[in-house]
């Protein structure tokens, strides 16, 4: 009997953590919502309305479409060319495929613009070609916004691509045969059969494509497309407005909202369900000679452009010219990088832990309400998380300043906000679900029958978690902690608003450095990134040829 009480007590303190964990979490999006309240901002407001804010809205309105358009289609196609049928080059399009992941938008919007631009290689190249001079030929501009669509397209389509290709992978084999058998040929068993049954993977890619569009700062700052991302970060620097830059996040966070809510309406209640009891791969069509060549272009395309062209001209860029500075200045860079990333990957482990033995402990509503708070920060911008975080950072810094004076006569400024512990709980904020989504995975692996074996030995909640489920998840703790520590080597909005003064990263170096149009001195970190961004895609790689084989 006092076992099982302090079974329960055990339980009721993991649940109480638990909730202090989303309650942090929701802290920062709460905090921008209660923003709307101030009334001191009409005057900003009005200048906003009168000046850019019509531009921001139609330039996120058109992102979202064309990004929207632009993944699905590339995404879609590859993932049923790789899928459904067998042509030359198939077994390396099925893992390169997700390589552009990679990449930051950023990053690539500061290659593509070298390369395109007057003076860039590939202009000089045609001048020298046919004798042109300045004004004599028409070349699209690559800093506007369909540009940064094309950007976005090409970086963000792998999402589509994975969500696509399970679903066709798990859904294909008994409806396309059962379509066949129907007089179905090939094209209406994609159009009537396989591609609506494969609908829900295909939005949930989309909208995290959309989710990361809305989140950039990097790529639309540089092209000069005014959005509501770059209007908040104008707004807290250039007007010192910090209610206005809170607003336009509500604003910006409202979208995202909107995104997640149509995402899920959208599926209605339909459900697509392979009934069928084969559970074969497809079976891969032979392809004829032309027709196996244009589906090979078709999966080299986004590939070439989405990262064997960018990572090259950044590797050229690198050895020929690079970083003037590279030297201490660059491993000062790398170690902030690297210091940031490991704290946050550590910390955000450790809280998903927390968050996800709670969820398996009490597998009820309250325990699924804090699973989609937690969530809900990776859909929220890295700017708009800055501007929730600092709002009530600040004000915590400001009443600890007042109490030291007050009480001790100590003057401690603002200890808080002017340190890297805001810029940690901003990381944790906005990718603690990508930690929690990876543990949780890892725990429903473990069968219930091995916490009841535990719990009848005498075993409590946490030498249950210590002794029986830590060993059995150290590979899915090693990768969450792995995508927390890639994605914050990659942030750069929430980093250039909330980084202490004199640290910069390598993310704000290759942002300054693109920024001042030293492109070539920028591809040094920009490559450093990238390099450590391919660790993750290498092992999404390995888990897809893995699953290749065994369904062969």
């Amino acid at each position: 009997m006092h076992r099982r009480l302090t079974s329960l007590g055990q339980y009721r303190w993991l649940t109480l953590a638990a909730l202090a964990v989303a309650a942090l979490a929701a802290v920062p999006i709460l905090s921008v919502f209660a923003s709307l309240t101030d009334f001191s901002t009409q005057a900003t407001w009005a200048h906003l309305a009168a000046t850019v804010l019509p531009e921001y809205m139609l330039n996120t309105v058109i992102l979202c479409v064309g990004v929207g358009i632009g993944v699905s289609s590339i995404g879609v196609t590859t993932a049923w060319l790789t899928v459904m049928h067998d042509f030359p080059g198939r077994r390396v399009f099925e893992w390169a495929l997700i390589l552009p992941l990679a990449v930051p938008a950023y990053v690539m919007a500061y290659v593509y613009t070298d390369f395109l631009q007057f003076v860039g290689p590939l202009q000089s190249q045609l001048r020298d070609w046919f004798g042109w001079q300045y004004g004599d030929y028409w070349f699209p501009d690559v800093r506007t916004v369909g540009g940064a669509v094309g950007m976005f397209a090409f970086v963000f389509y792998p999402y589509v691509y994975m969500l696509a290709r399970t679903a066709f992978l798990e859904r294909a084999t008994g409806a396309m045969e059962a379509g066949r058998s129907l007089g179905l040929g090939p094209w209406a068993c994609f159009f009537r059969v396989s591609l609506p049954m494969a609908r829900p993977a295909i939005v949930a890619g989309t909208a995290l494509a959309l989710m990361e569009t809305l989140a950039d700062f990097g790529t639309v700052s540089y092209f000069g497309v005014q959005t509501f991302t770059t209007g908040i970060y104008r707004a807290w620097f250039s007007l010192g407005d910090r209610a206005a830059a809170a607003q336009l996040s509500a604003a910006l966070l409202s979208v995202v909202v909107l995104v997640l809510v149509l995402e899920h309406v959208s599926r209605g209640r339909a459900r697509f369900n392979d009934t069928s009891r084969q559970q074969r791969p497809p079976l891969g069509r032979k392809l004829s000679p032309l027709a196996g060549l244009a589906a090979s272009v078709a999966c080299f395309l986004p590939l070439l452009f989405g990262f064997l062209l960018p990572a090259g001209l950044l590797l050229e860029m690198a050895l020929t010219e690079g970083d003037a500075h590279f030297g201490p200045r660059f491993f000062t860079l790398a170690g902030n990088s690297f210091t940031l990333a490991a704290s946050a990957a550590v910390l955000g482990v450790a809280l998903a832990l927390l968050l996800a033995y709670a969820i398996r402990l009490s597998r009820g509503p309250l325990t699924r309400g804090l699973n989609r708070l937690v969530g809900l920060g990776y859909a929220v911008p890295g700017t708009v998380i800055a501007v929730g975080v600092l709002i009530p950072v600040t004000q915590l810094d400001n009443w600890l300043a007042g109490l030291f004076k007050t009480h001790f006569g100590l003057s401690i400024g603002l200890v808080l906000t002017g340190g890297m512990v805001a810029l940690v709980y901003a990381y944790l904020t906005r990718f603690l679900s990508v930690a929690l989504h990876t543990v949780d995975t890892g725990l429903g692996k473990i069968t219930p029958s091995m916490d009841e074996a535990a719990r009848s030995l005498g075993a409590g909640a946490w030498a249950s978690l210590r002794r029986v489920h830590m060993p059995l998840l150290k590979g899915s703790l090693l990768t969450a902690g792995l995508m927390v520590f890639v994605d914050v080597m990659k942030e750069l909005p929430a980093t250039l608003v909330m980084r202490p003064f004199n640290l910069d990263t390598l993310a704000t170096q290759a942002f300054n450095l693109a920024s001042d149009e030293r492109l070539a001195e920028a591809s040094t970190a920009a490559l450093t990134i990238v390099a450590v961004g391919l660790v993750p895609v290498i092992v999404l790689s390995g888990q897809i040829a893995r699953q290749r084989r065994r369904r062969a």
